[in-house]
């Protein structure tokens, strides 16, 4: 099964464009991923400019309308994640449960879908895309 373990550090939404983590904080990262690597469990990791920095579209009546980050509206923003491949969810939460995080920061645990998971009918339209799901 793989998870996708996202990181919500507090404050993100409202960070600077240019904001980054100290090399003491990146430091023990690098620790915690190499534990995820070691262990065969890590599929791709990767951290996530601010909010600032984004743009969200949204749709109504068809139509797609930008709007430019930072997000009023955002309690929480995702300053990166991990995809992990494991035998079960206590699992991806023990290695959620491991990472280096400062306090009031978050981690969310949820699991990717795999094709085999959706019902034939949906599997017979997303044909020729399986490779992407796994």
């Amino acid at each position: 099964m793989r998870f996708m373990m996202m990181v919500i550090p507090e404050g993100y939404g409202s960070a600077a464009p240019n904001a980054a983590p100290s090399a003491e904080v990146v430091a023990k990262m690098m620790e915690y991923n190499k534990s995820l690597q070691k262990a065969g469990v890590l599929l791709a990791l990767d951290g996530l400019f601010p909010p600032s920095t984004g743009a969200r579209i949204s749709y109504a009546k068809g139509k797609p309308t930008v709007i430019d980050g930072p997000f009023a509206e955002a309690k929480e923003a995702i300053g990166g994640y991990w995809i992990i491949q494991v035998r079960s969810r206590e699992e991806a939460i023990e290695w959620a449960k491991r990472a280096p995080m400062a306090d009031n920061e978050k981690i969310e645990v949820r699991r990717i879908h795999e094709m085999s998971d959706f019902p034939e009918d949906v599997q017979k339209v997303a044909a020729g895309f399986e490779h992407l799901t796994r």
